[in-house]
Parts: structure tokens; C-alpha cells; sequence
């Protein structure tokens, strides 16, 4: 009979501790999901001279559309990679396009968060994307954590250039990918220039020329910000940055595919 009573005990304590790792386990994941830092990717829409203007004017408007959306799915690919292992949420910010037409488009492409990217400058249009973003994470309680912009025009672009922003970001205050043209493709922002927002990074600046980042890299001298640069790459944005991609076997934008 005690012997009962003490198996019967036994088994209740199993499973209370079973169910309380279970609740603190779910409640870890839970925590992590609301902590997890914004990848938010800037693109253009991919139709016949609405982007790529320079890279349309050497090889044609449609044959440069279509390697914008090449250029955008592939992003998109290698943001998704990042998202479903739980290290990063994405949202996708597009121009040219209205929000209804973007809307069935990520439907499509299985994008969960999608908006349009509004008028201005780009210094405007990232500060926009940066306010938005940390107010939709405030809103909805979720824990403020960093943020970071990039384009859609590498080819090269892999997870592994995304992973190690989000972890130069819990210890630098900001970190930028310079690219060849005197831009960059990236740039990410901690939580302690995200609240509230800094406005020097998107003010001031000559964009698309080729001392933004120089421009940018003052300025973040002259506040005293700790940043730190990842490898610098090549934008796409000419048929002479096109060239090297050819046939690239990451990429595969071969000759036979956009007839260049």
C-alpha cells in the first residue's frame, strides 16, 4: 500500500518537473522570438524601366529587369535562410510598386511582412524603415533589438555576411558593408542608436554618390560611435559590375538565361 502511495508521489513529481522544464522551455523560445533582431530589405520592383536605370541603359530595360528580380529573389533566399533559423525576423520594403500589388506579390514569394518603402531620398527612406521598425516591435511588446538595412543588388550576398552584422551588433553600436562604388550595402544600428532613433546617418549626405560612406564614417567618428565594417563588395549596378557574374555558380545569371 505505501509502496503505491510512494510510486503514485513519484510519478506527480516527474511529471511537475516535466511540465515546468516544458513552460520555461517554451517560455525561452518565446523570449528569443521577441528578441530577435530586423532584417528589413530595401528593393526596387522589378519592371522594364522602372529600375536598374543605369544598368538599362547598356544592356536594355527588360534584360535588366529581369536580373533585378533575380537579384531581389536571391536576397530575399539567402534573408529567409537567416529567418528560419531563428536568428533574425525579416520584412521586405519595396518602391515602385503599390501596396496591394506588393502584397500579392510576397503572398507569392512567402514573404510574411511587406511594405512600401514611401517617398524621399534614401537617407529618408532608411530613417523611415528604422523608425517604422522599432515602433511595430515597441507596439507590439516585443524586446527593442537591432536593425539593419541592405540592398538588393549582390549577387554575392550570402547568410554568412548577415550572421556575423547581427553579432558584430551586440558589442559595436553600428556596422556598415562598404561596397566598390563608395556606398555601402548594409548598414545595422544597435538598440542604443535606435532609441531614441540617431538622425546624423541619413542627413547631410550626398547619396548615390561615392562618398557616402566616407561621409558616414565622419560623422560616426564625430559622435564618438563604435562601428565596425564588414568586407566590401561590389554593387550591381553597371554592365562592368555585371561581368563577374557570369556563369558565377552561386548565382547562375548566365548569359543564356537573359541572352546579355
Amino acid at each position: 500500500m505505501n509502496s503505491g502511495l510512494s510510486s503514485d508521489k513519484t510519478k506527480n513529481i516527474i511529471l511537475t518537473t516535466m511540465s515546468q522544464v516544458q513552460t520555461k522551455k517554451a517560455q525561452t523560445n518565446n523570449h528569443t522570438k521577441q528578441n530577435r533582431p530586423t532584417i528589413v530589405l530595401m528593393t526596387r520592383w522589378h519592371a522594364v524601366y522602372r529600375c536598374k536605370s543605369r544598368l538599362s541603359k547598356e544592356i536594355g530595360a527588360l534584360k535588366a529587369a529581369k536580373i533585378q528580380e533575380k537579384l531581389t529573389k536571391h536576397t530575399i533566399k539567402v534573408a529567409k535562410e537567416i529567418q528560419d533559423e531563428g536568428l533574425a525576423d525579416v520584412k521586405v520594403a519595396i518602391d515602385g510598386i503599390g501596396i496591394k500589388a506588393a502584397k500579392k506579390w510576397a503572398i507569392k514569394n512567402k514573404i510574411k511582412t511587406i511594405e512600401t518603402q514611401g517617398p524621399g531620398n534614401l537617407g529618408t527612406r532608411m530613417k523611415r524603415q528604422f523608425l517604422k521598425t522599432n515602433a511595430e516591435k515597441t507596439t507590439s511588446n516585443q524586446i527593442p533589438n537591432s536593425i539593419l538595412i541592405i540592398g538588393t543588388d549582390l549577387p554575392s550576398i550570402s547568410n554568412y555576411d548577415l550572421i556575423q552584422a547581427i553579432q558584430i551588433l551586440k558589442n559595436k553600436e553600428m556596422v556598415l558593408g562598404p561596397s566598390n562604388d563608395g556606398g555601402y550595402w548594409l548598414i545595422g544600428l544597435s538598440t542604443k542608436l535606435l532609441n531614441p532613433l540617431c538622425t546624423w546617418p541619413f542627413s547631410g549626405i550626398n547619396w548615390g554618390t561615392n562618398q557616402v560612406l566616407k561621409k558616414t564614417l565622419r560623422l560616426a567618428t564625430v559622435n564618438q560611435i563604435e562601428f565596425q565594417l564588414l568586407q566590401i563588395k561590389n554593387d550591381l549596378d553597371n554592365l562592368k559590375d555585371l561581368s563577374p557574374w557570369l556563369n558565377h555558380k552561386s548565382f547562375q545569371l548566365s548569359a543564356s538565361s537573359y541572352q546579355l
